[in-house]
């Protein structure tokens, strides 16, 4: 493939991605919810991206939160697409119980999503716990120099009525200016949109399922 074509096609992938991000970086979230200011927020006070993704999950904010604090590539998954993480070497398995061990996280815990000795990255990657309020919110945090750029990922679980929630997932990423690290956050930030989307689904479909009463089996 000569050089040219390469870059073409390269050029080409990277204009779909950001058309993709355009439509679908606040999927399932309400006006109010994009506007709303989330813990973390002050973190990053001036983005250069924003997303902000919601699911309603017709379970607790208590069921939710079990799964939610359980991820991490070394303790519960992502509730991702594992086949696709594992097909670029993540080696991710999400589980579909609830441990123990894994329902606890404190201010400076990492939350791993790419373990040591992944080709890209041989020493990993992993956000920084910057609060964890059982069962409301979730702060993430990336930041230099353990970083390469400043950024936060925020969780937050907002109960509504007949025992529902709704889940939502804020990221705000803060770049150099060096084009080369300013190309590297926008053509990746489709890709996290889209494995973000399938992660809050992931949490809800398995919070439903726990949170759903198992019927009696019918009397003869």
């Amino acid at each position: 493939m000569s050089t040219v074509l390469r870059a073409a096609l390269l050029a080409a992938a990277g204009a779909a991605g950001l058309e993709y991000l355009h439509r679908h970086r606040d999927r399932g979230a309400t006006a109010a919810e994009v506007a709303r200011v989330l813990p973390g927020d002050d973190l990053v006070p001036e983005p250069a991206t924003q997303t902000t993704l919601a699911v309603t999950v017709a379970a607790p904010a208590e069921e939710v939160w079990a799964w939610l604090v359980q991820m991490g590539a070394d303790r519960g998954g992502m509730y991702s697409y594992d086949w696709l993480e594992n097909l670029v070497g993540l080696d991710i398995h999400t589980t579909d119980e609830i441990r123990e061990e894994w329902q606890h996280l404190a201010p400076g815990d990492r939350v791993v999503v790419a373990p040591a000795g992944w080709g890209p990255l041989p020493d990993g990657y992993a956000f920084r716990v910057a609060l964890a309020d059982p069962p409301r919110t979730l702060v993430l945090r990336q930041a230099p120099p353990e970083h390469p750029w400043n950024g936060v990922w925020t969780f937050a679980v907002v109960p509504l009525d007949e025992g529902r929630c709704r889940l939502l997932s804020r990221s705000r990423t803060q770049v150099d200016a060096r084009l080369a690290a300013r190309l590297a956050g926008r053509l990746g930030e489709p890709v996290t949109v889209v494995m973000t989307r399938r992660m809050l689904h992931g949490i809800r479909e398995r919070a439903e399922r726990r949170a759903r009463p198992v019927e009696a089996p019918a009397q003869r």
